[in-house]
């Protein structure tokens, strides 16, 4: 795993060869009743570094600054959609859990033990990377969840805005917290369920391409055009960065034509992130002969 904790721990990357099992004992931040062992599975090129790759995990471990009771804000984001998904607490036993497991496990302060999310629903937060803030006091696991994060169903646990509140406060709204691109496509998929309505007047612009495929695909290819011309005829930023706001709107009004979600796409591109274009383009060609 590429591990961002400290440079030294990236020997701590797993594959699927030459990997051993070390176990330690940990005692859980008060239940010092049962001594709870963690397996910690890590794959490093020689099995007698073991030593060797427990002192680094150590040191990342002592680095942390937790505070008197032994925790660390815990924070669990989306790698595709950026989306911040829940915050908890960690001690060093959650946090050398999650190392291991690759699942975003946190300590409960009114249980006193460790919990891993989605042991319970199933909707486990996989980690792919974590991170500490410069004050190393506050941690991020960045991982990919199995499906809803809150146990209220949603996808989030951030869904009531403050601002929002105080405009209405008799009004109880839910909205995730959602950045600039999730939040137009969650406009676009507004727009779509309005079409089962009956219609009053025009329609607006993004419900016409909703109705009308030709129209949609004459306009991608419009404005993609246009992009391209920024380019060959040299034009000015500005220019260049509204065609691709316009190429951006309109493919993603294509996504939400076909029922596709933006994060499916970056998941693609996060994929294909360790093969290069041409390995990418020979790939597609195999499974066409097939």
């Amino acid at each position: 795993m590429a591990f961002a904790l400290i440079h030294g721990l990236q020997s701590l990357q797993i594959t699927s060869q030459e990997c051993i099992f070390m176990s330690r004992s940990f005692h859980t931040q008060n239940d010092t009743s049962n001594n709870r062992c963690y397996a910690i599975k890590a794959c490093i090129n020689n099995s007698g570094e073991d030593s060797h790759l427990e002192s680094k995990l150590n040191l990342v471990l002592d680095s942390v600054k937790w505070d008197e009771k032994g925790l660390a804000v815990a924070i669990a984001q989306n790698v595709d959609s950026g989306a911040i998904l829940m915050q908890g607490f960690a001690n060093r036993d959650a946090l050398a859990t999650t190392i291991s497991s690759k699942k975003a496990t946190f300590y409960s302060r009114s249980r006193s033990t460790l919990w891993t999310k989605g042991e319970t629903s199933l909707n486990f937060i996989n980690v792919l990377d974590i991170f500490l803030d410069c004050d190393r006091d506050s941690i991020i696991y960045l991982g990919k969840p199995d499906g809803p994060t809150c146990h209220t169903g949603s996808e989030t646990c951030y869904y009531t805005s403050i601002f929002d509140s105080l405009k209405e406060p008799q009004v109880e709204k839910s909205k995730l917290a959602l950045t600039t691109l999730y939040s137009l496509e969650s406009t676009l998929a507004q727009r779509k369920e309005e079409l089962s309505a009956s219609q009053q007047g025009k329609p607006s612009w993004t419900k016409r391409l909703l109705l009308d495929d030709k129209l949609l695909c004459k306009k991608i290819r419009e404005e993609a055009d246009e992009l391209c011309r920024t380019l060959e005829e040299n034009e000015d930023d500005s220019r260049t960065l509204s065609e691709m706001a316009d190429v951006l709107y309109h493919e993603m009004v294509l996504l939400i034509r076909r029922g596709l979600r933006f994060e499916d796409v970056l998941e693609i591109l996060r994929f294909r992130f360790t093969q290069s274009g041409i390995e990418e383009k020979n790939s597609r060609k195999a499974k066409f002969v097939k």
